[in-house]
């Protein structure tokens, strides 16, 4: 009972949300919900390894006794027991063609092939295959389409490699007060920010704190800090200039963090410095 608000918020959203999707809408997500369904018959092509039933070989559908000859009687293999209908989490029929609510799962194979071996006819009436195969054709393994889409996979996964290994170690955010400026006893401008540095690493580090952009610029306060692994830290802090030094009345100034630990690991923050109104 001590995590914050939020936290008790997302939990309970996404109980609520997995509930409602897996235990009370369930196939109605696959088949007005899932956006895979909508692009996938544009990805697809005659080549495409697909769920399909092979309809020369099925149809003409029909019961019959196991020791029949049920081919004497123009019926192919598929007897019409609808257990693939029966097994299909969408409640889809795949003898009527590859529809847009199947999601690929191969529950109506596994039931047919059951069907084939209790009736000892070939397994296969339900498989893995493209239409060029179910027409009689050949099915092309290398196409140009197969070709872009192995082509942008890899610059996917080398693009979100680099951003991996690239990402920044530290989070670093400087906001400024809604005081504008105030006057310390030294007669110097002060300017009061909030600090924000997370640690990203999985060890703690030691930060020192600087900033840059206007003369006779100092830190007021702690400059040095530990920040410990997976930890975001926060303090105030203050600026102060000499108020004759200062250019403008809102000027820029940039912080900059760097790692004691790490010489070469730095990140940086802009805001603004404010200052009474030069006349």
């Amino acid at each position: 009972g001590q995590a914050e608000g939020w936290s008790y918020f997302w939990v309970g959203f996404f109980t609520l949300a997995t509930y409602g999707n897996a235990g009370w809408l369930r196939e109605q997500v696959c088949i007005y919900m899932c956006p895979y369904a909508r692009f996938q018959s544009v990805m697809f092509d005659k080549d495409t390894l697909i769920v399909s039933y092979d309809p020369r070989r099925g149809e003409k559908r029909g019961t019959r006794k196991k020791d029949v000859d049920y081919k004497a009687q123009g019926l192919g293999d598929c007897i019409d027991c609808t257990m693939c209908v029966q097994v299909c989490p969408t409640g889809i029929d795949i003898r009527d063609g590859l529809q847009f609510e199947c999601i690929g799962c191969a529950a109506c194979i596994d039931a047919c092939d059951t069907i084939m071996d209790k009736m000892n006819y070939p397994r296969g009436l339900i498989s893995y295959t493209t239409e060029h195969n179910l027409s009689g054709q050949k099915t092309n393994k290398v196409r140009p389409r197969l070709i872009g889409y192995a082509v942008v996979l890899l610059i996917m996964m080398g693009l979100l490699a680099s951003a991996f290994f690239m990402r920044s170690l530290v989070g670093f955010d400087v906001s400024k007060d809604r005081v504008l400026y105030r006057e310390n006893a030294e007669g110097r401008i002060e300017n009061v920010y909030s600090l924000k540095v997370m640690n990203k690493d999985q060890i703690d580090h030691n930060y020192v704190l600087d900033a840059s952009g206007l003369p006779d610029l100092k830190v007021q306060g702690r400059r040095e800090f530990k920040v410990a692994a997976g930890e975001i830290f926060t303090m105030p802090f203050e600026l102060s200039s000499a108020p004759e030094l200062l250019p403008s009345s809102t000027n820029e100034v940039v912080f900059t963090l760097k790692d004691a630990d790490n010489s070469g690991t730095q990140v940086q923050a802009k805001s603004r410095f404010i200052g009474p109104q030069i006349r």
